[in-house]
């Protein structure tokens, strides 16, 4: 496939993704991380070389950072006594933007839950970012 050269350089980038928690856009998401991933090994009889490759569990991860301000709206949204881990499951979108070609690629975080609510600050900071993590049960890439 021939590509078409990049006037500027740019394919995705960070000002381009957008990621949906609980059916609404959340701007102050500063940083977003998943991964999946799946053992595999390989398994010898006679010889040097492996006979057979085995595989055993999938695992996926995910963290997102927000701003204070987007965890704090969300806990306000829960009613009394809940907290972000009583949460029921829910699915994190993460759509981007590919500039050269205008297509919208969506990776889903299916079967979220927040593992932990924790705040770290220190003086001289600006703002405030909370780290989540997150147990989730696969990851849809497109």
């Amino acid at each position: 496939m021939t590509q078409i050269p990049l006037i500027n350089g740019q394919r995705h980038s960070w000002s381009s993704i957008e990621v949906n928690v609980l059916d609404r856009i959340v701007t102050g998401v500063t940083a977003i991380s998943y991964d999946d991933s799946q053992v595999k090994e390989n398994h010898y009889g006679s010889g040097d070389m492996p006979v057979f490759r085995g595989r055993g569990k999938y695992e996926a991860k995910a963290s997102m950072t927000l701003y204070n301000y987007e965890v704090e709206a969300i806990q306000q949204a829960l009613p009394k006594g809940k907290r972000l881990q009583d949460i029921p499951i829910f699915d994190v979108k993460v759509s981007f933007l590919d500039d050269a070609s205008s297509d919208v690629v969506t990776h889903v975080i299916r079967n979220c839950e927040f593992k932990t609510n924790k705040r770290d600050m220190k003086q001289g900071d600006t703002k405030i970012e909370v780290q989540l993590d997150l147990i989730v049960s696969h990851i849809e890439w497109n």
